[in-house]
């Protein structure tokens, strides 16, 4: 019940307010009741003028007024309806400054600073850090060869090897072959060896080198006439009988049956050995066998012994 007459009373006492503000503003000409404390004051050494004279003065006053009167009339009504000034505390919120960072982002912050402070210290520790001198060496390190000499030459190895192939074959004469290739594969490069040939003497597995010289014989009878005779000389395989009677075979008067029967000739070189002497009217010694195909310096000195020219 005393709520009630309260609340009617304030607003009997808004409206008069609200009654009296809506009044017209009083003329200018007529002096105002109370004094104005500003007009008492002199400026700059003169007598202010009068706030009645100044109209400009009667506007803000009355703005003033205006401003106060609404103000108070807004407290009467929110009294009024039952709202207090405590309400308006506790539903007022502060602006929120853009400037003010949150936790997590200053904790962030706070954890980039300490890394880069942490790298900048172990850069600077790395940089300090000494480093170990050069070793000056007094002489120049040596190699091998001694200054001044060329090394020796490495002879290259042969991709190609030429042997001669004569006797009893399709086809004597010289043959290139691959390196390492053997007395079989010379013997079938040569056409193969003839019928009667002696294949048994000849170590077919043997490797051939270059200018070495196989000799395919006639087979049968006692004596083995094939061999592989090296470009040194040296004979792998064949017979080294002298002849039956122990005789030097004469080169001048000899058939080539028994130029045949001689230690490394065969029927080839037999028959190479009378067309030489054909052609050059006879030996006038026995190292011009060197000149007949089919004879080298091995062969030769091995028939040396047992030939003659006389």
């Amino acid at each position: 019940m005393g709520m009630d007459v309260r609340a009617g009373r304030s607003r009997e006492a808004g409206s008069d307010r609200l009654a009296r503000l809506m009044r017209p503003p009083e003329p200018p000409g007529e002096p105002d009741d109370e004094p104005d404390d500003d007009g008492a004051v002199e400026r700059w050494g003169v007598t202010a003028m009068p706030d009645w004279l100044d109209s400009g003065a009667g506007r803000r006053r009355w703005s003033q007024r205006e401003s106060a009167s609404f103000e108070c009339l807004d407290d009467d009504l929110d009294r009024a309806h039952g709202h207090t000034d405590e309400e308006d505390d506790d539903d007022w919120v502060a602006p929120r400054n853009r400037w003010t960072m949150l936790p997590r982002a200053a904790i962030g912050l706070v954890l980039v600073g300490l890394v880069g402070c942490g790298v900048a210290g172990y850069s600077l520790l790395r940089a300090n850090e000494p480093v170990a001198p050069l070793v000056a060496f007094d002489e120049p390190v040596r190699s091998g060869v001694p200054s001044g000499t060329t090394p020796p030459p490495t002879d290259p190895t042969p991709t190609e090897v030429v042997v001669s192939v004569v006797g009893m074959v399709v086809r004597p004469g010289l043959i290139r072959l691959p390196a390492g290739s053997r007395v079989a594969d010379a013997v079938e490069r040569a056409g193969g060896a003839r019928e009667g040939a002696d294949l048994l003497s000849l170590n077919l597995a043997q490797v051939v080198n270059d200018g070495d010289q196989v000799l395919v014989g006639r087979g049968g009878g006692d004596q083995v006439r094939s061999a592989v005779v090296g470009s040194g000389g040296a004979t792998s395989t064949g017979s080294d009988r002298p002849h039956s009677d122990g005789a030097p075979v004469n080169l001048n008067t000899a058939t080539p049956e028994q130029l045949d029967e001689l230690p490394g000739v065969g029927p080839v070189t037999a028959q190479a050995i009378v067309a030489w002497r054909d052609a050059h009217g006879g030996f006038g010694s026995v190292d011009q066998l060197a000149e007949v195909d089919g004879i080298g310096p091995g062969r030769l000195a091995k028939l040396r012994p047992l030939v003659t020219v006389g």
